[in-house]
């Protein structure tokens, strides 16, 4: 497989689900005023959640049952830079909560709701707009896709590899796999893209796996180690066209460019993120809950894309903490059998109970040691990582996180959790890859 198919499919179908039409144009994008982009390309990529033509049979055989919002289920912004050394891909939760571009005519104050709601108000080119409104950046193309043309693509690339380190399984969305490294069809993909009860839970966590999902299949075509070639460039991107639905902007030839500019690129120069959030489960009446984006936070990842500067390694969008949590400490119930200890835990917001009554009136010589349930090693580094020099021992795995402090002097430290760390910060595909050989 062509290199290039890998830049096509990245557009076309591998962030969420190609358009079921034929190979139509929404009207022509109209860039918000004062924009500039001369600073790189702006490519944003929806998925629509319409089952819009497609059969019972379909339907089952897609796992996509119920009723379709007409809204975009996935949103990505895809900026290449000016000199096409770098790709920076940037996931907008759906259920982020913005202000609405004004529709085309429209007097009335503009409204807000989940971004994933203004496709529905005004297709794509509202979408763009709103887009363009929240972000200030312009975006230069713009590509539609749904559930069975994601199918298509992925097939079409003769797959996807997937790596967990434990078994998954949704029933929503009908995946089911084993531990291990695994190349899945194009049905398969689709059910592990679409997957949100599973650990992590949610959209956020859905946002990761689709993007581990698209590194896994650009690291294993690029290991094959073709380069497309103008001729096959423009026969793959046409082919491309009868699947996908784009604005009028965007044609064959500029198919090819950007198909082979993802094409040559390295896994180190491809950036993935999801914006970051401040409130999680913001409510709002008549909304529901809705993800508030980091004021600053966001605003730097912006800018950044303005300025066609790397996303990764920016502490202005990803602030290194002095001491970080992998997991969340609120989540952790752990018995500590000194009082002093347990107070500076709980300023971390552990869930603590001190024992201390119980504890030996002889401390056993050396650190602490922090016994924790077997499988929940992560959760075990986060209260290590509060407790410096500690050991840890494996339990039986329901036992309790248990912390016996000995004669040694402790250190606390105070960790911080952060969500958008652990499920959304920018890395590079290199880290998002399968290692291990497929199965």
């Amino acid at each position: 497989m062509r290199r290039l198919t890998i830049g096509l499919a990245l557009l076309a179908g591998l962030v969420s689900w190609p358009w079921a039409g034929g190979p139509q144009a929404v009207p022509a994008l109209k860039g918000a005023a004062g924009q500039d982009s001369s600073h790189g390309t702006n490519i944003l990529i929806v998925g629509i959640d319409s089952r819009t033509g497609l059969s019972a049979a379909e339907k089952r055989r897609l796992h996509v049952g119920g009723e379709g919002c007409d809204c975009t289920d996935v949103m990505m912004l895809v900026h290449l830079s000016k000199d096409q050394r770098r790709a920076s891909i940037v996931s907008l939760p759906r259920d982020s909560y913005v202000e609405y571009a004004k529709p085309d005519g429209s007097t009335t104050p503009p409204r807000r709701g989940k971004i994933n709601g203004a496709f529905k108000t005004g297709r794509g080119p509202l979408t763009v707009r709103t887009v363009e409104k929240v972000t200030g950046l312009h975006v230069d193309h713009y590509l539609e896709t749904d559930f069975s043309g994601f199918e298509q693509a992925v097939n079409n690339l003769g797959g996807a590899t997937v790596c967990t380190d434990k078994a998954l399984k949704d029933d929503n969305s009908g995946l089911d796999i084993t531990a291990g490294t695994h190349l899945l069809d194009g049905n398969g993909a689709l059910r592990y893209a679409r997957a949100r009860h599973i650990n992590r839970p949610g959209d956020l966590g859905r946002v990761r796996r689709q993007q581990r999902l698209l590194a896994g299949m650009l690291d294993r075509l690029t290991g094959q180690g073709a380069l497309a070639d103008p001729v096959s460039a423009a026969y793959t991107a046409g082919q491309l066209l009868k699947s996908v639905r784009t604005d009028e902007r965007t044609g064959l030839d500029d198919l090819v460019r950007i198909g082979r500019t993802l094409g040559r690129l390295p896994a180190a120069r491809m950036e993935f993120t999801t914006v970051p959030i401040a409130n999680f489960d913001h409510r709002v009446p008549g909304v529901g809950s809705t993800l508030l984006w980091h004021p600053a936070r966001s605003r730097a990842l912006w800018n950044a894309l303005r300025a066609d500067r790397p996303i990764t390694g920016d502490t202005r969008i990803t602030p290194v903490p002095d001491t970080r949590a992998e997991t969340d400490p609120a989540t952790i119930s752990v018995r500590v059998d000194d009082t002093t200890v347990a107070k500076a835990l709980r300023r971390s917001r552990f869930t603590v109970t001190d024992t201390s009554a119980t504890a030996p009136s002889v401390r056993p010589a050396g650190p602490p040691v922090i016994t924790y349930p077997a499988g929940r090693e992560a959760d075990a580094s986060t209260l290590a990582a509060a407790l410096p020099g500690s050991h840890l021992r494996a339990g039986a795995p329901n036992s309790a996180f248990d912390v016996a402090v000995g004669s040694g002097p402790v250190t606390v430290r105070t960790v911080t959790y952060d969500r958008n760390t652990a499920e959304g910060a920018p890395v590079t595909a290199d880290h998002l890859h399968c290692a291990t050989p497929r199965r």
